[in-house]
């Protein structure tokens, strides 16, 4: 992969963020006056999945996995109002399953599912993710639900999970051994202090946005992480990045509260670095921030949304051996004042009178 190949994926992350934001910003009031309508209008009835429902949304017929016969593997349902899916247990054949938008509260029928492949329940009523282990499961979206915690996430083929916009408070249950597939992992949107609980060494793209972290902790353990969104949190300093993590390349820490620019130097364990995103943070009202940033992170190639100019890395490397000399200046200074008091100390002991 070449170092400029996150850059352009994230690119366009970075153009839905900003979308994302702007759409919130329009409708957040909406969201909370249908949030509050749907504390009063809770279901008191029962919307099963009906027989027309599976009809009308099976599609894609597939042989079977003998060969022998042929069957529907993709069933989508969408707001249809559903709280109870019992009906699909029976097409244990489906590979690819759509019930974004309705009031579900319990998955446990899709266990019966052992072919599943892709699963989107976006947008129900789930306070959690927990499921019977699905041996062909391989991206499983669960974003804008109600779930609290991250347990009971088992699947062993499973390479992509959205978790983005619910209320997690901490990672727990994520077992390496279990996960060993897993790749990417979106929590944006969640209730996140810190990032403790990932102790994914395959991991390699972690979106943390708009959680409330305030401090870093447990990546050592993410050696193969390559994209690292932080953006929207409580960052005040960048300590708990580590040497381990040498694989990351992309790293976006936008709207934090960073207030000095000599954190970024907690990012020189990081040997692969090319691209930073700092802006919204205080740090970058201080003078010419992008090459304080480079005299600290001369291998950087990207900040924000501009790749390094021949000019500015110019000026980095001159001030950056100004500060050298400087710096070489006043330890010369130190040595040259301690030898001085060593010369005051022995003097004064040679005047002492010998009784």
């Amino acid at each position: 992969m070449s170092d400029e190949e996150p850059e352009d994926e994230n690119d366009v992350e970075e153009q839905k963020e900003d979308a994302e934001d702007k759409g919130d910003d329009e409708v957040e009031g909406e969201e909370e006056k249908e949030a509050g309508e749907e504390e009063e209008e809770e279901p008191q009835v029962t919307n099963l999945l009906s027989e027309d429902i599976m009809k009308e949304g099976l599609s894609l017929l597939c042989k079977t996995g003998n060969g022998l016969a042929h069957a529907f593997v993709k069933f989508e349902a969408k707001e249809k109002e559903l709280t109870d899916i019992t009906l699909i247990q029976s097409f244990i054949h489906l590979r690819y399953v759509d019930l974004s938008d309705n009031l579900i509260r319990d998955l446990s029928p899709l266990s019966s599912l052992t072919h599943l492949l892709w699963l989107k329940v976006d947008g129900n009523r789930l306070t959690s993710a927990s499921m019977d282990e699905l041996p062909y499961l391989q991206i499983a979206s669960f974003a804008n639900n109600h779930i609290k915690d991250t347990n009971g996430i088992n699947h062993p083929r499973l390479t992509s999970l959205n978790l983005k916009g619910n209320e997690i408070e901490v990672i727990s249950g994520l077992d390496p051994d279990k996960l060993s597939n897993l790749h990417t992992l979106e929590l944006r949107g969640n209730n996140l202090k810190s990032t403790a609980g990932l102790y994914l060494p395959k991991l390699k793209n972690l979106y943390l946005a708009q959680n409330a972290i305030t401090h870093l902790e447990g990546l050592e353990d993410l050696e193969q992480l390559t994209i690292l969104h932080l953006r929207d949190n409580q960052l005040e300093s960048l300590d708990g990045f580590s040497e381990t993590m040498k694989s990351l390349q992309y790293l976006n820490i936008r709207g934090n509260a960073i207030g000095q620019i000599q954190e970024l130097s907690k990012l020189q364990v990081l040997p692969m670095l090319r691209a930073l995103v700092l802006l919204d943070n205080p740090c970058t009202e201080e003078g010419d921030y992008r090459v304080e940033t480079l005299v600290l992170l001369p291998r950087l190639e990207r900040l924000d949304k501009d790749f390094f100019e021949e000019e500015e890395r110019a000026d980095a490397e001159d001030l950056r051996q100004r500060r050298k000399e400087e710096e070489l200046e006043l330890e010369r200074e130190r040595e040259r004042e301690k030898e001085l008091e060593e010369i005051e100390d022995s003097s004064a002991q040679e005047d002492i009178p010998v009784e």
